[in-house]
């Protein structure tokens, strides 16, 4: 798997959630401009990640690492030039509880402030233009679960 991730780009993972009725979860990132605010949760993998649900069921995993670069002017501080960008490894995932199963205040580190469910388009169109490769990709190999 580590021959798979190029060098300067951080390993992370990527969430598809959908719901019963095909929608999908994004949640709204706090301190961003609107216009790059919503995706699905991505990041460092730990309990009760970003979501704060337990209730999914793994239904699929991406087949390839999927890279993108991160515009300098954005990247957090912290990757202190390290990384030009993230590679992620998707999952999708059914999710089978009720709007209720799913609390965002579950994560130390507030991820998101808000949460909505959204359609494989309207997911397309609040993603931030530097993520949308990802995403068309990600929606185009689990297009099946989402149709």
């Amino acid at each position: 798997m580590a021959a798979a991730i190029p060098r300067h780009y951080r390993p992370n993972v990527g969430l598809m959630l959908i719901a019963p009725d095909r929608r999908i979860f994004v949640g709204h990132r706090p301190r961003m401009s609107p216009d790059m605010a919503w995706q699905m949760p991505q990041g460092g993998i730990d309990e009760g990640e970003e979501v704060g649900t337990t209730k999914a069921l793994l239904l699929r995993e991406s087949r390839d690492w999927i890279t993108y670069d991160v515009p300098a002017d954005i990247a957090p501080v912290h990757w202190k030039g390290r990384w030009k960008g993230q590679t992620q490894k998707w999952f999708a995932l059914a999710f089978t509880g009720r709007d209720q199963d799913i609390d965002l205040a579950a994560h130390e580190e507030e991820e998101f402030d808000a949460w909505r469910w959204a359609t494989a388009r309207e997911v397309l169109d609040l993603i931030v233009p530097f993520k949308r490769a990802v995403y068309e990709a990600v929606l185009k190999e689990f297009a099946d679960l989402v149709r």
